[in-house]
């Protein structure tokens, strides 16, 4: 269950509070926090980071911990890899690295207010399934995405797609996340939703957070989830983004 979590909230998780027109290629335009994920990709040649620690549980915030690192790379005009994961993660067996992955976005701008994509990904056996952090085995997903802007200045972004493809029936995934920026500052609401699959029992949620852009180059982000289905894990997190600018060509 958690495996599949990780997997899909570091495949991309968005704050929408930008504009497509208004984003210049330094521009931190993070994907985080919420489980969704936006259409809009890094410009080619240029690197952001993200990472954030969270608490999670059940019972408990104290049940579980990670540190989640999503490095993306601009590879050419709208197409973008990303290596994720949790580089440590503890819960009751024990803390250690978990189950890394990546993940290729194809997006496409429709318009100035509107953006398709589709993103893939998939994760190898690199976490301790004896500790419970890893899967144990290959993990894949596919996940179609629509992001618009409102008016209003209301930011959406729909997700939709198979997750844990490789442990039997996939988890079907589904979000809708709305943003709105004021200023510095904005604030994010999302609805999730995980059917029930081979990696995992059913999952669903609202999350909500608020982000800071202390810099064009820096977005800062903290919130929470709480659980609309029994099991679901509750949550609170903390993380930035940043933008290191043009690496290669």
């Amino acid at each position: 269950m958690r495996v599949v979590i990780v997997a899909v909230v570091m495949g991309g998780m968005s704050v929408g509070t930008a504009e497509l027109g208004s984003q210049s290629a330094r521009d931190a335009n993070p994907e985080r926090p919420t489980f969704a994920t936006h259409a809009y990709t890094v410009a080619p040649g240029f690197v952001e980071v993200e990472q954030g620690l969270s608490a999670r549980g059940v019972s408990s915030l104290r049940e579980a911990t990670t540190w989640d690192v999503n490095l993306k790379l601009g590879v050419a005009p709208h197409v973008q890899a990303a290596f994720f994961g949790p580089l440590y993660a503890r819960g009751r067996g024990g803390g250690g690295v978990g189950d890394l992955g990546m993940a290729l976005k194809l997006g496409n701008d429709v318009s100035n207010h509107a953006a398709l994509a589709a993103v893939s990904s998939l994760t190898v056996p690199t976490g301790s399934t004896a500790r419970g952090l890893g899967a144990g085995r290959v993990l894949g997903g596919l996940v179609a995405v629509v992001s618009a802007d409102l008016p209003a200045g209301v930011h959406v972004d729909i997700n939709a797609g198979p997750q844990g493809i490789g442990a039997g029936a996939p988890q079907w995934f589904t979000s809708l996340s709305g943003a709105r920026g004021f200023g510095r500052l904005g604030v994010t609401l999302e609805a999730f939703r995980f059917s029930e699959g081979g990696a995992g029992a059913r999952l669903a949620g609202i999350l909500g957070g608020v982000t800071f852009r202390i810099a064009n180059w820096a977005v800062a982000d903290v919130g929470g989830v709480t659980r609309t289905a029994a099991g679901t894990p509750r949550q609170v997190f903390l993380g930035l983004t940043t933008n290191l600018g043009r690496m290669f060509r």
